[in-house]
């Protein structure tokens, strides 16, 4: 594993710049707040950014969830795009031993974007329910239940 330590202001800079140079990044829960929001922009909207907040030695629970958190504001409006919250689960998944079970979610994701079934936050026309339910489709597809 290879490790550098960044400043802030640079790892920003840096990350706007060449986001592909990042796999993981450590931070503080300020600064990691800050970032992972920058990261959900970057890849075209925070409501696809899955995050983990794990417990790498397993003694008190991991958390996984969307960047963007619950979205109070769009509660029962049908916009809020649920690619984060499925996304999240892929990466709890894959913490729990099931890779193989998560890679086969995120094709399902992939698939689902690239047919175009995308919230409005991704210039789409589809409501959470549809997205849901097309990536539902796509993992069936692939033999899923």
């Amino acid at each position: 594993v290879r490790r550098e330590s960044v400043h802030i202001d640079a790892l920003s800079a840096f990350l706007v710049m060449k986001p592909q140079h990042f796999d993981v990044i450590v931070a503080s829960n300020l600064f990691g707040d800050i970032l992972s929001d920058l990261a959900g922009a970057i890849m075209g909207s925070i409501g696809i950014a899955p995050s983990a907040n794990v417990n790498a030695e397993r003694t008190h629970p991991s958390m996984f969830e969307p960047v963007h958190g619950s979205a109070p504001d769009m509660a029962g409006k049908g916009i809020a795009n649920p690619i984060g919250q499925i996304w999240s689960g892929k990466m709890m998944l894959d913490f729990l031993g099931y890779p193989e079970i998560g890679n086969l979610l995120l094709e399902a994701i992939e698939e689902t974007v690239a047919a175009g079934v995308t919230t409005p936050d991704l210039g789409g026309t589809a409501n959470t329910a549809e997205v849901t339910d097309a990536v539902i489709q796509a993992l069936k597809n692939k033999g899923g239940r």
